[in-house]
């Protein structure tokens, strides 16, 4: 689990980051890009595309964890958004509230026991 955490932590500096530059050099237009993309149909559309559908999977299996309550179903529009700064923090997080119970990560507490 010490891995997988450290792992987490360099995957969520990096595009920290990385995302601190790219805010500097080209501004918060981040979505008329990335839909801009799609909208042309060339390969970084598709790169887009598939994207957004790995970000709606992790959104799913958010709210799925947390049994589609009100707050799962909130930190689910997160992960739809947020991507891997996402779900790189909240993987760290429910680590250690699971105490590395892969389980209990996977399942959530309630479906685990």
């Amino acid at each position: 689990m010490t891995l997988f955490r450290t792992m987490l932590v360099v995957l969520c500096a990096i595009l920290t980051v990385y995302t601190v530059i790219v805010i500097a050099n080209h501004g918060m237009g981040l979505f008329a890009v990335f839909f801009g993309d799609i909208v042309v149909m060339a390969w970084p559309g598709q790169f887009n595309l598939d994207f957004s559908m790995m970000l709606l999977l992790s959104a799913t299996w958010v709210a799925w964890r947390h049994q589609f309550s009100p707050g799962g179903l909130g930190l689910a529009l997160v992960a739809a958004v947020g991507g891997a700064l996402f779900l790189t923090l909240y993987l760290l997080v429910i680590s250690f509230q699971t105490q590395s119970d892969v389980k209990a990560m996977l399942l959530g507490p309630a479906r685990a026991a």
